[in-house]
Order: C-alpha cells, then structure tokens, then sequence
C-alpha cells in the first residue's frame, strides 16, 4: 500500500525536526590556536574527529602568537569563557592551573596511553603532581644548516658547534648578491619570540634574569656580551628586516633556500624535510644548538599544549576533542596526510620508535635527547630564584620579557644601541619584580 502524500511529509517533517533537534543540542567548542604548520594541519584534520562525534562542532580560532597569547591570558584572567580549548605553553600551564583557572585533566580513555607522553612534557604541563593541559607537540632547540652550501666552502659543522664558531660560518657563507644570508635568527619582539631565542644565548654565555635574591642582571657583562654578540651576528650577517621575523618567517626563509643556518625549535625538523614544504629538503643538515662558556640553558624546552579553561561551558566535549587531537591515532593520521616527518612530535615514546618514523625522520633521535636533557631546574651557570630555560617561571614575565624584546628588536633595527637597549630592559625588569613583592 502507497503511504499517503500527507504521512510522507509527516515522516520528512519528522526527521527534519530530528536532525534539527540533533543540530541544537551540539556542543560547539572553540579553539584558540596559532599559525603555524602544525596547528594548520590539526584544524585540516579536524573533520575526522566531527564525523565520529557528530554531537560536537569545532570552531576554529587561528591567531599569530603574540595575539593569541594576549587573548588567551585575557580570556582566563577575567574568566569570560570564550574559549574551550586553549593552545599554552610550557610557561602559562603550571601557572594557571596552580590559580585553578584550567580543568585538571583526568579520567582519559584507557587507549590513550598517557605513559607514552614523554615525562619532560607531562612534568612540565603539571603542577603539585596534577596534569593541566595535554601536549600537542613538544620542542627543544637546535641548529639547521644548508649541507650543500657547507661542502662547497669547505666547512665542516661539529656535532656541538660553539658561538664563536656559528660566528665564522655566517660569515663565509653570506652571498648577499645571491640572496643567501650567512644566519637567520629571531629578531620579532616577544616574550616567546626574539626572547625564547636571546634567553639561550645569555644563558650559554653565563648570564640571568636574576640572582639569587631578584635583583635583575641585565646590565651585566654576561648580558652585553650576549646580546652586543646576537645583534651584531644578525646585523652583519642576516637577512634584511630581521627584526620583523619570527618563527614562521625564518620557516619560510630557511625553506625556500635563503639561510645558511638557522637555530630554532626543534619542530621545524619535519617541515624541512618535507619535500612537499621545502625546496632544501635533501639539503638540510642539523647539529645541536649552540654553546659559549657553559652548556647550561642553551637549548630551551617548550610544549604547545591544549587546556580548557575553567570558565569553558563545554569542558566534557573539549576533553573529548583534547584527547582525540594528542592521541597515537591522530599521530597516524597525521602520518598519512603529510608523511610521517611531519607528525606532530616530543610527545609520544612510542612516535620514535617507529620503523616509518625512524626513517623519514633522521633527526628523531637527536630531537628526543635534547629535548630530555633541556633542564628547566637549573637552566644557568650561576643559581636564579626562577625555572625555565628560555622564560623566566612567573607571572609578570610575559608583560616585562615582551618590553624587554622590544628594546632588543629596536637594537637589531638600529634604532638604539645594546646598551641602550639594555638598561630600558633592566630598568623594566627590576620595576617589575619590585611592584610584584619579589625584591625586598
């Protein structure tokens, strides 16, 4: 029997108030996260994880760092909940979680394997013993260089090259005529920027933010001599407008030919040997990151890590999504979009012992050590009142580590001498510990 005209459009009507139904009650969660590659490809794959929890909807908030760093910190300090998930790194997660301003992070699904995250990452995305944000990627510092250019001066990069040594390298292999510059380093003003960078070398160059009772050291000889030493490498022997350029930009730079070496975060390992993304990818050499007078604090320790604020009115559905983006299977998936040099990496033991990822990734080794070995306790020669290597572990710093990187980038840009640059950065620091109650 023929149903009726009348209880087809009941039966269509009935399913569209279904699926309408379904559509209503989905969580959407948004997600603040930053430009670069590897958070591109989370949101391209994102749909996968839609289709298999069509209860929840992701929307998406890409910002470059500096940006997305303001409104995460303005979004969890005044509690506004705009965000559910949140990209942070190794420096706000212990923090904001220890102000109960993030959703500890328990009760993950067995198949997650949470002993397989790298115990570096886990420790330092937690506080009093509780995880608050899940990595993403982790990351050290090292040194890329161009193998091809090296061979044709005649030079030989050491397995651990010193300051001096990097010096007289840029320098033989600077052909500005032919748009190669000798080093590309970063210049960008921010605390996360130019300081992540600057921090390491002060540091191999013996220097600190502060002594032991939070007097700030930046006029120190170990500081000029530091960062007279940056700023000249760059000015000589960069590319131009280096006080612009940040990671992304040097990404670029380095992919497409243009430095002879370049020392950075240790993630950009799998987009320069990806031959989809690089024109040097056959060319890329790489060594560990630079030394001067001590080996302590020179190569930094950092995660991009997801966290849910606790002002987020979909936490169920953003642990879900958490879970789901640092899991082995996105890890898979990512492996098969964009190869397997290019999966997300420091954050799974299991990742490196992969035959495939053994293979496309000769730096997985090498990446896995540093990273283990970075030491956030005890990242100077002398002894600080602070942790971390690259940023000092309080909360005034991103406010006062951003002026300080102004004044360092307007030194690179010949605005203003290092001298100059660093007393305006000490008068900042020391303002800023004695406001706060640290410098009695």
């Amino acid at each position: 029997m023929q149903p009726t005209r009348y209880s087809a459009l009941k039966t269509a009507g009935a399913a569209a108030l279904a699926c309408a139904a379904l559509n209503a009650s989905a969580a959407t969660v948004t997600i603040a996260t930053l430009n670069n590659p590897d958070m591109i490809e989370l949101k391209k794959l994102s749909p996968a994880f839609e289709q298999a929890n069509p209860d929840i909807k992701l929307n998406w908030v890409i910002l470059e760092e500096n940006v997305l760093r303001q409104r995460a910190t303005t979004d969890i300090t005044t509690g506004s909940g705009q965000f559910d998930v949140m990209t942070i790194g190794a420096y706000e997660t212990p923090q904001w979680g220890k102000r109960g301003w993030l959703t500890p992070i328990t009760g993950l699904p067995a198949d997650y394997d949470l002993n397989d995250v790298v115990k570096t990452a886990r420790d330092g995305l937690s506080t009093g013993g509780q995880l608050y944000a899940l990595p993403f990627y982790v990351e050290s510092s090292m040194t890329y260089y161009r193998k091809d250019l090296f061979a044709a001066k005649g030079l030989k990069m050491p397995d651990q090259p010193t300051y001096d040594q990097i010096a007289q390298f840029a320098e033989k292999l600077t052909d500005k005529a032919g748009g190669v510059y000798g080093i590309c380093l970063r210049g960008k003003a921010g605390w996360g920027e130019n300081m992540a960078y600057a921090t390491t070398v002060v540091n191999t160059f013996g220097g600190r933010w502060f002594d032991e009772k939070w007097n700030a050291q930046l006029t120190s000889p170990e500081w000029k001599k530091a960062i007279t030493f940056y700023v000249d490498l760059l000015k000589k022997y960069g590319p131009p407008g280096a006080s612009s350029n940040g990671f992304n930009e040097n990404l670029t730079l380095m992919s497409s030919g243009k430095c002879g070496m370049w020392i950075d975060a240790t993630v950009a390992a799998g987009m320069l040997y990806n031959k989809q993304q690089s024109q040097i990818a056959d060319k890329v050499g790489f060594a560990a990151a630079p030394v001067a007078v001590t080996p302590k604090g020179s190569h930094w320790l950092w995660a991009w890590a997801l966290a849910i604020p606790k002002s987020s009115k979909q936490a169920d559905a953003a642990k879900k999504f958490i879970a789901w983006a640092t899991s082995k299977q996105y890890i898979e998936l990512a492996a098969k979009d964009e190869g397997w040099a290019s999966v997300p990496p420091g954050t799974r033991q299991s990742t490196y012992a992969r035959p495939e990822y053994k293979q496309a990734a000769p730096f997985g080794d090498f990446v896995l050590k540093a990273i283990e070995t970075a030491d956030p306790e005890h990242p100077t020669l002398k002894p600080v009142p602070y942790t971390g290597v690259q940023f000092v572990g309080i909360p005034e710093f991103q406010s006062f580590g951003t002026v300080v990187g102004q004044s360092i980038s307007g030194a690179i840009a010949g605005q203003m001498t290092v001298d100059q640059a660093l007393a305006a950065g000490q008068a900042t620091a020391d303002r800023a510990v004695r406001q706060a109650g640290y410098l009695k």
